[in-house]
Order: C-alpha cells, then sequence, then structure tokens
C-alpha cells in the first residue's frame, strides 16, 4: 500500500511505515496527479485541494484531512468518485481555545479591557466554539452564543434552546464578536461572508472582532473599512481570505494577526494524526500501532510564582506570531509550516 503526505504533519514519520509498504511525504500545496496516480491513500491539509483535477484516475479510495475544516475536499467529486473521507473533529479545539483566551488576556492587559465587565458572542458552538467558552469561562467575561444550526436541532429534540441568539442579537449587545464557524456557501445558513458590509452597518460600535474560523467567513475589505471608519476599535485575525496572500494593509491594521496557527499547539497536532492513523487503520484494516505524544517543555523556576493569567501567556503568547507576520507577510506560508512546539500544559 502507498500512502502520500503532506510533510507538515507532523508525529507521524514513525508510525506510517510500520503501517503501510510505501510512505512519499510531499510539500502540500504542490501534490500533482502525477504523485497520487498510483496511491491508495492520502493524508492531507487545507494546503492540498483534493478534486477531480487531482484525483481522476487515480488509485486513492480514501482521503484523511489532518484538520478540522474540509472545504479543501470536493466532497461531491469523491462521492461520485467513490472515495472515502474522513477530518478531525475537535483535534485542535482546547489550541484555539487556548489561542482566544491568551488575546483576551492581552485585550485586558495592554488595552485596558476590564473582561469582566466585557460581553462576547461566540459564533459556532461545535467542537471549537464549546472549547473556546470553557477556556475563556475563568476570565469572568460574560459570553453569548449564537449557532442556527445547533439551536434549530435543540428545538427539534424539544430541548431548551432559548441561550442561542441571533447574530443580530450578538451585534447590538456584544464588545466582542469571535468566530468559530465552517465554511459554507449553501444551506439555510451560509457563512461565506458572514461578516461584510451590512454586518458592520449595524454592530455596537468600537466592536472587537476575532476570527480564527476560516478566512471567507469575514469579508477582509469590508473589516478594513470598518477599522479604518473605527467602527471596529480591534481585529485579531487567525484566518485570512485568499492565504497565503494576504490583505497586508489588514494586516498592519490588526491589533493581533497570525498565520492561521490559532489551533497549532502540539497537543492539538498530535490529536490530529493519532486521528488521521486511527481512520486510516480502520478504512484497509490494519492493526492500530500508534505512539504520538508532543514534546515535553520545561517550565522555569518563577512558573509555580505566577497567577493563571501569566502562566497562560507564558505557555503562549501570540504577540511572537503576530510580530513575525507583521515583519514579514510574505512568510505565512514558512511561519505556518514550520511552527514552533507550543504546548497548551506543562505535564
Amino acid at each position: 500500500m502507498k500512502i502520500v503526505v503532506d510533510n507538515k504533519i507532523p508525529y507521524i514519520q514513525e508510525a506510517l511505515p510500520r503501517l503501510c509498504d510505501e510512505v512519499i511525504f510531499l510539500d502540500g500545496s504542490k501534490i500533482t496527479h502525477n504523485d497520487v496516480k498510483d496511491a491508495d491513500a492520502l493524508i492531507v491539509r487545507t494546503r492540498t485541494q483534493c478534486n477531480e483535477e487531482l484525483l481522476k484516475g487515480s488509485k486513492v479510495s480514501f482521503i484523511a484531512t489532518a484538520t478540522i475544516g474540509y472545504d479543501h475536499l470536493d466532497i461531491d467529486y469523491l462521492k461520485k468518485a467513490h472515495i472515502s473521507w474522513t477530518n478531525c473533529p475537535g483535534c485542535n479545539a482546547s489550541s484555539v481555545g487556548q489561542y482566544i483566551r491568551s488575546c483576551l488576556i492581552l485585550l485586558e492587559k495592554e488595552k485596558g479591557i476590564d473582561l469582566t465587565q466585557t460581553t462576547i458572542g461566540i459564533v459556532g458552538v461545535g467542537h471549537v466554539g464549546k472549547a473556546v467558552i470553557n477556556a475563556i469561562k475563568p476570565l469572568g467575561i460574560k459570553i453569548l452564543k449564537c449557532d442556527p444550526p445547533v439551536k434549530f436541532k435543540l428545538e427539534q429534540k424539544g430541548l431548551f434552546a432559548d441561550d442561542y441568539l441571533s447574530l443580530r442579537q450578538l451585534q447590538h449587545e456584544c464588545d466582542i464578536i469571535s468566530f468559530h464557524t465552517p465554511l459554507t456557501k449553501m444551506g439555510d445558513n451560509p457563512t461565506f461572508h458572514l461578516a461584510d458590509t451590512k454586518f458592520f452597518k449595524n454592530i455596537r460600535k468600537n466592536l472587537i472582532l476575532i476570527n480564527s474560523s476560516r478566512g471567507a467567513v469575514v469579508d477582509n475589505v469590508a473589516l478594513l473599512e470598518a477599522i479604518k471608519k473605527k467602527i471596529v476599535k480591534y481585529a485579531i485575525i487567525d484566518t485570512w481570505e485568499n492565504e497565503p496572500h494576504i490583505n497586508k494593509e489588514l494586516l498592519s491594521h490588526a491589533y493581533i494577526g497570525t498565520p492561521h496557527i490559532a489551533g497549532y499547539s502540539a497537543d492539538g497536532k498530535a490529536n490530529a494524526s493519532r486521528m488521521t492513523l486511527t481512520a486510516i487503520c480502520q478504512h484497509f484494516h490494519i492493526p492500530l500501532q500508534l505512539d504520538i505524544y508532543p514534546p515535553k517543555i520545561q517550565a522555569p523556576k518563577e512558573y509555580q510564582e505566577m497567577n493563571e493569567k501569566e502562566r497562560s501567556l507564558f505557555l503562549y503568547n501570540p504577540h511572537r506570531d503576530s510580530k513575525l507576520l507583521k515583519d514579514n507577510p510574505d512568510l505565512f506560508e514558512k511561519y505556518r509550516g514550520d511552527y514552533p512546539l507550543r504546548r497548551e500544559f506543562i505535564e
């Protein structure tokens, strides 16, 4: 069996050769039809567009994406071609929670935001949205939720759903709005450009906007205009339209701008790799042989004397990633692909 793998997926280099005969590691954005035509499976990230152009006439029967999102997979074509696929829902949810928590702590520390007198709206309350809520709840911030599909499902079951508000309600009541939705263009609740020019016309002035979901959930041109007009006070952006060719002017105006790494903790990456290999083993009926753990980090002596917020910023301070990207925005892919060790906790 032959598997083609994105070479930026960590912690699987040793495990994969034990599962199959041939493993080819390639730059995910440069995988071609010739690379996959005789492969049995692909393990990819968002940089590989898995569509007819890539897969037609190939042997590929299974694709595993080591990501939560799967808008880079042409689901309709995969179904037509009888190619099974899987993603990794929830794999890096707690990592995104860590990112949002650290960003809020920085807003409090550097911008004087009293989190106990602040209301945040979480748009999208799936695996990631729930993890974000759990991560920020101890900060004392008031949390409002918006997720029409979840609200509908709860109501269909006769369950309580009154605590799920409309996006319009969040626009009127929230000081901060943070997006955690998938990117969809069809259906009853499309999220493409969910935050567009109309959205910004109806928000509370001086809103703080956070996007760590998918770049096109927020219209980047409209956001830049809202910042310039001082409708949006601070923007924290991890996911961008047209990655890696991002809007450099928007980056320069962002309080924090990072290269799509909110979910890139070593813990989240290990979860994704573990889920991916498990799916490969199940699909091909291979005995499961997994030993995937992220490297440990050593705490300094003063760690024990830090308070919880100081510990959070010691483990992860988004300013590091933001400064690198602002200094060299053309290195977006390098900073993402060569991301350093980041843990969510000290063992």
